[in-house]
């Protein structure tokens, strides 16, 4: 088996952005000296590790919902698959400002904008409309605006089931995925990826 034949398979776990980062940070020997899963695996974990963290942090200085569920299959999105169009900014910042009007709107519709969920509490008729409603909305307008991301349907279901209710807070909730958002965009360009600031280029068709 040549060289080439050995090195096909183990390209799959050497992702453009870990090569990227390690290049930058003289640590490029570690693919050479570890199985590249093992690599991939720990870039997964620092970077997810900052992520949360730097949100947890602001939550506990700001007293605030920074730190929320649907951040956590978003930071991996954007460490994991960065190329893919759901990553992008404009569908993160989009989708999760659809998922909370969504979200929030179902609470109106159903008459729960102001019923905190608290543990224990009945989930009664009201409740799953809000949720039904929340989920089947935030997919449709994704659709609609081309703003897909997958992670979205945790935010508007965060919302409709009386889990975060507050103004101020939904407010936090799109700030925390800006800066979740920023912090993808430093470590994806740093790895040399042609990552985009808002949106990715749409090749034009040839006439």
């Amino acid at each position: 088996m040549t060289g080439q034949e050995q090195r096909k398979p183990l390209a799959l776990f050497e992702p453009a952005q870990v090569q990227g980062i390690l290049g930058r940070l003289r640590m490029d020997w570690l693919l050479t000296h570890f199985p590249p899963r093992l690599v991939w695996s720990a870039f997964m974990l620092v970077n997810g590790f900052i992520s949360i963290a730097l949100m947890s942090l602001a939550a506990l200085g700001l007293k605030t919902s920074f730190i929320f569920p649907s951040l956590g299959p978003t930071a991996f999105l954007f460490f994991f698959n960065p190329e893919a169009p759901s990553a992008s900014p404009r569908h993160t910042i989009f989708g999760h400002a659809i998922g909370i009007l969504c979200g929030y709107g179902a609470l109106w519709a159903t008459g729960l904008q102001h019923a905190q969920w608290h543990p224990g509490t009945e989930v009664h008729l009201a409740r799953v409309m809000a949720a039904a409603l929340a989920l089947a909305s935030t997919g449709a307008f994704m659709i609609l605006l081309k703003s897909a991301h997958p992670p979205t349907g945790a935010t508007t279901l965060i919302i409709s089931l009386g889990i975060i209710i507050h103004p101020k807070s939904l407010v936090v909730i799109e700030v925390a995925v800006a800066l979740l958002t920023i912090q993808a965009i430093v470590i994806n360009r740093l790895a040399g990826l042609d990552y985009p600031i808002w949106a990715r280029r749409v090749e034009k068709s040839a006439p």
